[in-house]
């Protein structure tokens, strides 16, 4: 489990295709305190360390994730949002993230104000996923607060710190970021039989 607040940005370093798998290979200042089989989010993306070399590490994403998630867009010298587990007496900054991206959805419009940034995303209503107004979403692995919720579109406010130690500094128009819900709406959702 996750809380949305990221510890640091990793750069791919390398890829290799295996069948329809595809093995990443990171850099990160968290390399060195990594452990095999650790499981690390990835832009919002639950990936298990297979190896690890000094300061990199290496993750493997199946046909299934690089099909739902934006990972089988990056190339080398991308830059992901990371974040270790929540450990058992861990504090929650955030909200409940468990590391599985819902769906996608694409940056339509950034603009920058005095001090903050604000983001427009739209994403495919067909798949049942809703926002609320001043409730949570996990945007590349980053917890945020929704505001202007559209039955399939919404926006956030980034503060000069997220927009320095995420990857949204380098977020423009029409890039594709992973999505996960709020954890409650969603068990909401299914109570009430409003998911298909």
């Amino acid at each position: 489990m996750f809380t949305g607040i990221i510890e640091t940005v990793g750069e791919v370093v390398d890829m290799e295709a295996e069948g329809t798998n595809l093995t990443f290979k990171f850099r990160s200042a968290l390399a060195p305190e990594l452990k095999v089989d650790q499981s690390l989010s990835h832009n919002g993306v639950c990936l298990t360390v297979t190896a690890i070399e000094e300061d990199t590490y290496y993750v493997t994403a199946v046909d299934e994730t690089l099909k739902k998630t934006n990972l089988g867009r990056l190339q080398p010298g991308h830059k992901v949002n990371l974040e270790r587990c929540m450990s058992a007496n861990g504090r929650f900054d955030g909200h409940i993230v468990q590391g599985h991206v819902d769906q996608t959805a694409t940056c339509t419009r950034v603009q920058e104000l005095d001090g903050s940034w604000l983001y427009d995303f739209s994403y495919d209503p067909a798949l049942g996923n809703i926002t609320v107004e001043k409730g949570s979403i996990c945007i590349n692995g980053v917890s945020l607060t929704v505001f202007n919720s559209q039955p399939d579109s919404f926006r956030v406010t980034i503060i000069p710190y997220t927009y320095e130690h995420t990857n949204f500094h380098q977020l423009q128009e029409g890039d594709i970021v992973n999505l996960e819900f709020d954890i409650l709406g969603k068990y909401i959702q299914r109570i009430m039989g409003l998911q298909r």
